[in-house]
């Protein structure tokens, strides 16, 4: 990266996790992957029951995979020949887990997170129930406001979402939101965390890496 972006992005970054302390949320930065998990090592411990949310940020940095070693409890949702009602039972099962993993749409630089999301399972588990909530987000994810965080999600994150789950929706063609009455729409919940009552329980961990959506 160019030294002078690289300064950039760290000032980009620094404000966002000054903004989440503010607000009762943890914040972290970690350079790649390696870092990431060396982090949830600390962050997780042992024998924790642990669930997760839909994010392709976690496939990406092996966060997955990691979780699926056998120093945890992982609530699978994406094990081989699940059904609907087992998945169902796991949503409901996040709600009492020690530690629930997700990523966020976007994270404002005042440490706001923004998420829409289609059937609320996610931002449910992220607003109440689990013990701890750990974020992992990409830099992309970082805007500068919950406005700049709308847009984000709704022509860029949720169109691409839609595409990959094969969802008929008019985004997926037009490529970017008309705010839809489709049956297949996955712009259903639209949170904004704006502050955590408990310190620390949420937890955001930036990495220096476009990821996800």
């Amino acid at each position: 990266m160019d030294e002078s972006v690289s300064w950039y992005m760290e000032k980009k970054v620094e404000r966002t996790l000054e903004g989440l302390a503010k607000h009762n949320i943890g914040g972290f930065y970690v350079e790649d992957e390696i870092k990431l998990i060396e982090t949830l090592q600390d962050l997780i411990p042992q024998n924790s029951t642990v669930g997760v949310g839909d994010s392709m940020t976690l496939f990406e940095t092996g966060v997955i995979e990691f979780l699926r070693s056998r120093k945890y409890n992982f609530l699978d949702k994406y094990r081989a020949g699940i059904t609907s009602e087992e998945k169902k039972e796991l949503y409901r099962k996040n709600f009492s887990a020690d530690v629930f993993m997700c990523s966020t749409n976007a994270v404002t630089e005042k440490g706001e997170l923004y998420n829409i999301d289609g059937n609320g399972s996610r931002v449910a588990a992220m607003l109440y129930g689990p013990e701890r909530v750990i974020i992992v987000a990409g830099i992309n994810k970082i805007v500068n406001n919950l406005e700049e965080a709308e847009k984000r999600v709704r022509n860029y994150a949720a169109p691409i979402d839609a595409r990959r789950l094969n969802k008929d929706t008019p985004c997926t063609s037009l490529g970017y939101c008309i705010d839809c009455n489709s049956k297949d729409r996955i712009c259903n919940d639209f949170v904004v965390i704006r502050r955590q009552f408990n310190r620390d329980r949420i937890k955001v961990i930036i990495v220096g890496r476009h990821l996800g959506y």
